[in-house]
């Protein structure tokens, strides 16, 4: 598909599609996301520098919060931990634990192939108008 076309989860995110971050499927509730990382991801230390790491735990619960509310959401909040070095193959999975009416509380999770638990992050989400 023609970079200007892709979509994840139905929604065009030009910055998902700059990073390399590419859907996996949807059950549940639960979105996952992957990414292979590239020099271009990685810190001073070679590991995958904690932007990127952000950036995918964001992608991850925003997903999920804009599936759950039909709707084009905004981040107002983001805790990030981060729990491991990042190398290889990520994988991230984003859920909706309750659904306010004026914010959805999510959370969400980084694995390497190894199944090892990266990072984590809970945040608080907005649904907004669409533009």
């Amino acid at each position: 598909m023609p970079e200007t076309e892709r979509t994840i989860f139905g929604a065009k995110i030009p910055f998902a599609d700059h990073c390399g971050i590419e859907e996996l499927g949807v059950a549940e509730g639960h979105t996952r996301l992957r990414l292979a990382l590239g020099p271009e991801h990685t810190n001073n230390l070679g590991i995958a520098h904690g932007g990127i790491i952000c950036t995918l735990l964001d992608i991850a619960m925003g997903t999920a919060a804009r599936l759950k509310a039909q709707r084009p959401v905004l981040t107002l909040d983001l805790q990030a931990r981060f729990l491991a070095p990042g190398r290889g193959l990520l994988t991230a999975e984003g859920f909706v634990v309750r659904a306010g009416r004026s914010v959805l509380f999510c959370e969400a999770t980084i694995t390497a192939e190894t199944g090892e638990l990266i990072a984590t992050a809970s945040g608080l989400l907005k649904p907004v108008a669409q533009s």
